[in-house]
């Protein structure tokens, strides 16, 4: 069992049937009355935050989870088939885990997948950076470079983005999977 004194961003706590990661919290302690703490809980399956307010008698549960190093193979239905490079022991994750996200893993790449002490996958973490290969975008036209804004741009993965004029299809690009934006020529 956790107590207040033990919470700390990154925590992930059993709350209200579910399971929630603590985003932000601030210990308030009034000139009258018992201390509480205010905090910022990211629920992990969902991604809903709601706030809520803890007090000094209030205990919950730690939950420990672990993240392993899997590496993508392939797309098998909608599941997505991980291998683990130690033991080369595969294992099938839903497709629905990356969400809006799945268009920026490509086959080979190293992933972390997050896991509960249940073994249920709760959700697979990107490098910040991948580099795909622009697969079709508007032809460059002289003098389009007085306007900042860029050019639409697909991937091979079918990913879209807006990239600078310059970039031609065939080149790789590097993108922060955070934002799913442009960040230079790889």
């Amino acid at each position: 069992m956790a107590t207040m004194a033990d919470v700390r961003n990154g925590m992930i706590i059993e709350f209200k049937e579910g399971l929630y990661e603590i985003v932000d919290f601030l210990h308030v302690k009034p000139g009258k009355g018992p201390a509480f703490m205010r905090t910022k809980l990211k629920n992990v399956r969902t991604g809903k935050v709601l706030d809520n307010t803890f007090r000094d008698s209030d205990n919950f549960n730690e939950v420990r989870i672990e993240r392993t190093k899997k590496e993508y193979l392939y797309r098998e239905g909608t599941f997505l088939v991980l291998m683990d490079s130690e033991n080369y022991e595969q294992m099938h994750v839903d497709a629905s885990v990356l969400g809006d996200k799945e268009k920026l893993i490509s086959e080979n790449m190293e992933v972390m997948v997050v896991m509960a002490p249940t073994g249920e996958v709760l959700g697979i973490d990107l490098p910040t950076n991948v580099i795909q290969v622009v697969a079709e975008c508007e032809p460059n036209v002289k003098g389009n470079t007085a306007s900042g804004s860029g050019k639409v741009a697909y991937t091979d993965t079918g990913l879209r983005l807006m990239v600078p004029f310059f970039v031609e299809a065939g080149e790789k690009i590097k993108i922060d999977t955070r934002t799913g934006e442009y960040i230079e020529r790889a």
